[in-house]
């Protein structure tokens, strides 16, 4: 009987919890400027939410001003929750992939330094293997002119930034603009795979 209560009591509680919610995975990539990793995302029937922050340093909560001289050991990123019964981790590497520069080891478009520098970061061995599949199948396509050296690293603790941060292409679409495009990333990204970039 008290079983049966108990479990009538986490039935009950389950119920008041978010259909998403109950339905949630975690996955964070870097690509250069976290502000334009989130809007691909966000598009991306699945998508729950996505968060601006740093990882894979060794400074415990970094500010942007930290991150930015490349001496913590931090890459700009984003984490993406998604509804793996919608949108598989295969499709979240197609569209990290199509949305960054793997050829480049020293940043990304115009920001330039460790901080910058495109990674996959796996939460786990399936994530990992699926990673490391996906690069390479892009390594043998032949699509690039040259060595992907994009990373596929553990993730480490993720530091959410600051809330300026966050959405900021919705917040400031005129700032983020003229960003995007005076750092080339649209131009390059269409020099690398041939089409607009989803922005």
């Amino acid at each position: 009987m008290k079983k049966l209560a108990v479990l009538a009591a986490l039935l009950t509680l389950l119920a008041l919890v978010p259909a998403h919610a109950q339905n949630r995975a975690v996955a964070i990539f870097a690509g250069g400027c976290f502000w334009c990793m989130e809007p691909p995302y966000d598009k991306l029937e699945g998508v729950i939410a996505t968060t601006s922050g740093y990882i894979g340093g060794t400074k415990a909560d970094p500010t942007y001003e930290e991150v930015t001289t490349g001496r913590t050991g931090h890459y700009e990123a984003v984490q993406v929750d998604y509804d793996p019964a919608r949108v598989g981790y295969e499709r979240l590497l197609e569209v990290f992939w199509r949305n960054i520069d793997p050829l480049d080891p020293t940043g990304q478009f115009c920001d330039r330094g460790s901080q910058y520098r495109s990674a996959i970061f796996a939460l786990d061995d399936g994530q990992r293997a699926l990673a490391q599949a996906s690069k390479a199948a892009l390594a043998k396509s032949g699509k690039l002119s040259g060595r992907i050296v994009t990373e596929i690293l553990p993730a480490t603790k993720f530091y959410p930034a600051e809330d300026y941060h966050q959405d900021y292409y919705r917040k400031n679409p005129t700032r983020y603009g003229f960003y995007r495009w005076n750092c080339g990333r649209d131009k390059r990204l269409q020099q690398l795979w041939g089409e607009p970039a989803v922005r």
